[in-house]
């Protein structure tokens, strides 16, 4: 089986539409996906789409709970309540998506950086893995997460896209690391190209960031929606860069 381990399945896109989405996943052999958390509302609503689900896909769905950077504005006392208070639902396995995004800067820098240390401290204190995210912050992602380096969680940085140094920080630093169909495209990512055979096979995950992140070597049309299905063709290009069967990426260990 495969492992989707970042799904954006509350987005609109996918409305109407789940049960028929879950269904080619499976017949992709795509068996476990992770639904991300990107506010209360979407963590809440991550966790209402495994509820509903369960019967139908049992073991199928689980969920991260957090505060993606974007939505860092509206952190305070009672979001971070709130996503506590949701992380201790069963389908919940990680805390996030948090992180530092200081590319398109949506939240002012300084409160990412605050929503994003009190959800390491909820991650510390729950024991649960962190779901990260770092676009264009990498020295400032570094100098936060360093400060909790001792206590920190297994953690992965979802969706890398960054350069080989800050890879093999990462990497240094213990983290796990995120492929997505990112590695598809020849317009911005030929650079993971090389950077993918760097990544320890135990360290590395993957995932389609569905609906985004459409692999766009597959001839599709760039409006079509991603979704898990996918996630074979990513499994498919790591091999081949990697020169390593794909069978080996149906057999993540799960529970790690």
């Amino acid at each position: 089986m495969l492992i989707d381990i970042g799904v954006n399945l509350s987005n609109s896109r996918f409305s109407g539409d789940i049960e028929n989405v879950l269904l080619r996943a499976e017949q992709s052999n795509v068996k476990k996906i992770v639904l991300t958390g990107t506010s209360v509302t979407e963590t809440e609503a991550c966790i209402e789409l495994c509820e509903k689900y369960k019967g139908q896909f049992p073991g199928m769905l689980y969920a991260t709970a957090g505060i993606h950077p974007h939505e860092a504005s509206s952190f305070n006392n009672s979001a971070i309540n709130a996503i506590a208070h949701l992380a201790q639902h069963p389908s919940i396995v990680a805390i996030g998506e948090t992180g530092l995004d200081f590319n398109r800067n949506l939240s002012p820098e300084k409160m990412q950086e605050s929503a994003f240390e009190a959800q390491i401290e909820l991650a510390e204190n729950s024991q649960l893995p962190l779901f990260l995210h770092e676009r264009d912050a990498h020295e400032k992602f570094v100098e936060i997460t360093s400060t909790y380096i001792d206590n920190l969680p297994k953690s992965v940085v979802h969706c890398f896209t960054g350069d080989k140094d800050s890879l093999m920080k990462y990497l240094e630093m213990g983290f796990y690391i995120g492929i997505t169909g990112w590695l598809c495209d020849e317009r911005r990512g030929t650079h993971l190209d090389e950077l993918i055979q760097l990544i320890p096979l135990e360290r590395l995950m993957i995932e389609t960031d569905s609906p985004y992140l459409l692999p766009r070597d597959m001839g599709l049309d760039n409006s079509t929606r991603n979704e898990p299905k996918y996630l074979p063709h990513i499994a498919k290009k790591i091999s081949r860069l990697r020169n390593e069967s794909e069978d080996i990426y149906f057999n993540q260990p799960f529970s790690d």
